[in-house]
């Protein structure tokens, strides 16, 4: 799997970078704007579903919580992101709770209108198709991960990907680094790859000894993305 077809989008960066104006405006009308402080939940595990939210401004993480009461973090979404809608679109429960990691600004738009809303331009189930894809993708690439690497490279495969997502919404540092803007703690870094905290905080050291990111007080800063991949990567092969 190449590193370009692994992180393939869309036309644009995200579902609402991807809506024109028209359709902008038709999904305003059928949603309303929502704000949720840092920590609050977008939608929970469990519930029936009612509701898409696509996220304006800020961050939140995707986490389900296992029959042991720990929580696994899924995935991350920011800016221009679709979430809480696959149970929706399924029909079923919702699989995972969503949880603001800064303050969000966000449109709530209740299912039936939300599904109108993609009969009234059918283009946006492909749309919704491809963002569904990409996902699966990108969960079979973690799963791949945990079972080929270990320790600093699965960390690095991580970091890799939330620079990825970062640099669409953040510029370079001077010397073209990537900040990672999702304000994720070790914690839940390590939740990401099903490590501990202390793993997490190993690897860390390894990567900053390799000269691969810069840390400090919750601010994590790649030097370069790409050679992180490659170093990331040299374990899947």
């Amino acid at each position: 799997m190449s590193p370009a077809a692994t992180r393939a989008r869309g036309a644009g960066e995200g579902f609402w970078d991807d809506l024109d104006g028209a359709q902008r405006a038709a999904l305003r009308r059928a949603g309303r704007p929502r704000t949720y402080p840092a920590r609050a939940p977008l939608c929970y595990q469990g519930e029936d579903s009612d509701h898409i939210i696509v996220i304006e401004s800020g961050w939140a993480k995707v986490a389900s919580a296992t029959a042991d009461g720990r929580e696994i973090v899924l995935a991350v979404r920011g800016p221009s992101d679709l979430v809480c809608e696959s149970a929706v679109l399924g029909s079923r429960q919702r699989s995972a709770t969503v949880t603001a990691l800064s303050a969000v600004r966000a449109l709530s738009v209740p299912a039936a209108r939300f599904t109108a809303f993609l009969d009234a331009h059918p283009g946006m189930w492909m749309l919704v198709s491809g963002t569904f894809v990409r996902r699966l993708d990108d969960a079979s690439r973690r799963l791949q991960a945990s079972v080929s690497a270990q320790g600093a490279r699965r960390l690095a495969l991580l970091l890799a990907d939330l620079a990825d997502l970062s640099a669409r919404h953040v510029p370079p540092t001077a010397d073209g680094g990537i900040e990672i803007a999702p304000p994720l703690s070790q914690e839940e870094l390590g939740s990401c790859i099903d490590a501990s905290r202390e793993t997490v905080a190993r690897a860390l050291a390894v990567l900053r000894e390799a000269g691969l990111v810069r840390t400090a007080r919750r601010r994590i800063t790649v030097r370069d993305p790409g050679v992180l991949r490659t170093f990331a990567e040299d374990a899947l092969d």
